[in-house]
């Protein structure tokens, strides 16, 4: 090569390096759900972590209390009081202890069937969550896409730099009806439609159908697996038609697991058809064992707490991390309110044998 070209060509190197010319991360986002049990002792330590990773929000995918049952974290705090006062009580323990602490970082939630759990209701969740669900990007957002819509809902979207996310409630076995399906073929619709959309990531409670999580799922219903599998399918046409990126984020499960779609009826069924997915039940939730069935691709871990670190890139594409919190990551002020015992006991405790069934295998397949 002639010296000239060899000096245009560390020049360009340089140039390169010192401009950004290649792919760096542009901005980050903390995913992850089932903050019940030990949630009022994980979730401080998320935020934490969350703030000083510098990410732009955090986005919780259900079950903020157990509801059916006190959780150990309540009980620790208020050992005196009855069901009812746990009943009355459980939601705002949920703000007070696990929402505040994000400060004014944005919270975006979603739905877990546990936050429809008897005597809870998905109209009391909205009635108590409002704010939340109200906040002016999602209430902008809703608008923009049709001035005549007013109707606060528990599934909802927001964009911002150029991906677009949306939040799907699951929550309960009539999921998702006609109404919310209507829904999102319109969002996908704009999102097709939209040149300054590149990316979709959608976060929801229960994984959809036919995972490695199979047993724990969408696939738990009649409804839930009908209509998931329509999901799914609407998903992967809407990415082999737009060439644009598709994430599906979920929780419910309480594991943290990545590629949770390609399975055995994925991988056969037809060409690029698994979707890149992960669960991230993670949140302080009582700790399953893996299913049996996950293979060499897919990453899993149980007995962690921690929350899915999002880390988008300038083109749209992200990246996925699983940021593990380890006891001594627990903020001293919780260790004081809850005894250093306690915390001890969430970590070395708070586990379930359960097992979830994974999916049918060829040639079973759905």
């Amino acid at each position: 090569m002639p010296l000239k070209w060899r000096c245009t060509l560390v020049l360009l190197v340089f140039l390169g390096s010192t401009l950004g010319w290649s792919q760096k991360i542009a901005w980050t986002f903390a995913v992850s759900g089932d903050s019940r049990n030990c949630g009022d002792v994980i979730m401080p330590a998320i935020a934490a972590s969350a703030l000083q990773d510098g990410v732009k929000f955090y986005w919780h995918l259900g079950d903020f209390r157990a509801i059916y049952d006190f959780d150990q974290d309540y009980k620790q705090r208020h050992p005196k009081a009855s069901i009812f006062d746990y009943e009355t009580n459980a939601w705002q323990d949920f703000i007070d202890q696990q929402l505040n602490p994000f400060g004014n970082l944005p919270v975006y939630l979603a739905l877990g069937n546990h936050d429809t759990a008897p005597p809870k209701t998905r109209p009391e969740a909205i009635q108590q969550f409002a704010d939340w669900w109200l906040r002016p990007e999602i209430k902008d957002q809703r608008l923009r896409d049709d001035p005549s819509d007013h109707e606060l809902r528990t599934y909802y979207h927001w964009i911002l730099n150029g991906i677009d996310f949306v939040t799907l409630d699951n929550a309960s076995e009539d999921q998702f009806d006609e109404q919310q399906l209507k829904w999102l073929w319109k969002e996908l619709e704009r999102a097709a439609k939209a040149e300054t959309v590149h990316t979709v990531v959608l976060g929801m409670h229960f994984a959809l159908p036919d995972s490695f999580a199979a047993g724990h799922s969408m696939n738990e219903s009649a409804q839930g697996t009908k209509s998931g599998r329509e999901v799914y399918a609407k998903l992967l046409d809407f990415r082999k038609t737009t060439h644009k990126q598709v994430y599906v984020l979920a929780s419910h499960s309480h594991f943290f697991m990545s590629n949770t779609y390609n399975t055995a009826c994925r991988r056969v069924k037809t060409e690029n058809a698994v979707l890149p997915g992960w669960i991230v039940g993670t949140a302080g939730a009582v700790r399953y064992r893996l299913p049996n069935d996950i293979d060499g691709t897919t990453a899993a871990r149980t007995d962690v707490y921690g929350y899915l670190l999002g880390q988008v890139y300038s083109d749209g594409t992200i990246s996925f991390a699983f940021h593990e919190l380890k006891e001594s990551d627990i903020p001293q002020p919780v260790i004081d309110t809850y005894t250093k015992d306690f915390v001890h006991g969430c970590f070395e405790g708070n586990r379930s044998p359960y097992i979830p069934d994974g999916p049918l295998q060829p040639p079973n397949c759905p």
